[in-house]
């Protein structure tokens, strides 16, 4: 099994300098990268001073500066806030730059905040639809001309300038969910990436299930699967209570972004109250520490080593969670000191 990290500048106060924040970004990325990690990945979000990364390829192509052999993933770009040709010369350009080292994950988004400020107020249903013309687009045009007369998009005979470095280009990676996200993913030659968010070890074995199903209806095509989740390791019980509930505020919070129903100034959504919080059962610690990979370093080795079971290829760590910095590094220390030697030889 891989093992990868997905991180972004997490903006928790207005104390927290973006300078400050970027410097833990990297050298997060550099423990990943030391420590024999497969991938990093970092997304993209716009307006929200909350997970920081309007153009995940600009923190990429520094990261490939700064790290040695880890390869390089977007988690993810948004489709429909891209046009084809841009999203092909960008990413091509970042190949290029990162010496074949970028992973390309693609997701129609999730926040309506987002859409109402880039996508014209279009909804997830139109958003999944211009997902579904950018890939194969995206691959027409790394392989040569390629003229395209869709729905949302509509171009004379271009192609991608400058070429990836990578045979095909880079790996792309379909975020999905449905029956439908999986099907197209393998048609269209791509890995597909999964994130079961609070929903716990069913959601795991159903977006699995569906993995398979999707599999068995297209013969001959061999895509990788990778597990999004949120992860946190401690030494003691202390650590783990902690854990636990900086993990309830992080989901505390994406829900109210999710939801889009709070007064938002400057970027910054009006806080909740810890008794707003504590209100929200499914967020509340203890589903954290059920529905999420927090424990001990066995703990958590033998709950991964259930998805590997399963037949998950890779399993990323999740590390945004609304802990201090000092916290993160303690628990992404002891994952890669005391989680992955447990699957030594399986990448």
């Amino acid at each position: 099994m891989d093992f990868s990290l997905f991180v972004h500048m997490e903006r928790l106060s207005v104390k927290d300098s973006y300078s400050e924040l970027h410097d833990q970004f990297i050298e997060l990325a550099q423990m990943a990268d030391a420590g024999g990690m497969r991938t990093v990945w970092t997304g993209e979000h716009h307006a929200m001073d909350f997970t920081i990364s309007p153009n995940p390829f600009l923190l990429l192509t520094e990261l490939s500066q700064k790290t040695e052999q880890i390869r390089l993933g977007t988690g993810t770009v948004v489709a429909p806030f891209w046009h084809p040709l841009r999203l092909a010369g960008e990413a091509a350009m970042t190949d290029l730059i990162t010496k074949g080292r970028l992973e390309l994950g693609i997701a129609r988004g999730a926040y309506s905040f987002e859409y109402e400020r880039l996508g014209g107020g279009m909804d997830a249903w139109t958003a999944g639809e211009h997902l579904r013309e950018m890939v194969p687009a995206l691959k027409a045009l790394w392989a040569g001309d390629y003229a395209m007369e869709g729905k949302y998009y509509t171009f004379p005979s271009s192609t991608a300038v400058p070429k990836p470095v990578q045979a095909g280009g880079p790996p792309v990676w379909v975020a999905a969910r449905d029956p439908n996200s999986f099907d197209f993913a393998m048609k269209n030659d791509c890995h597909i990436q999964v994130t079961p968010l609070w929903h716990g070890d069913e959601e795991v074995v159903d977006l699995m299930t569906k993995f398979k199903e999707a599999k068995a209806l297209n013969s001959g095509k061999s895509p990788k699967i990778m597990l999004l989740n949120h992860t946190a390791v401690g030494e003691n019980e202390a650590d783990i209570v902690q854990d636990a509930n900086d993990m309830s505020r992080f989901y505390c919070t994406f829900g109210a972004w999710f939801r889009n129903e709070r007064p938002i100034a400057n970027g910054r959504m009006k806080e909740l109250s810890n008794e707003e919080m504590a209100k929200v059962d499914m967020f509340s610690p203890e589903n954290m520490r059920k529905n999420n990979v927090v424990g001990t370093p066995d703990q958590v080795t033998q709950r991964i080593k259930s998805y590997k079971a399963m037949g998950y290829d890779e399993y990323s760590y999740w590390i945004d969670s609304c802990a201090s910095f000092k916290d993160k590094k303690r628990s992404l220390r002891l994952f890669i000191d005391e989680v992955m030697p447990n699957f030594k030889g399986d990448a």
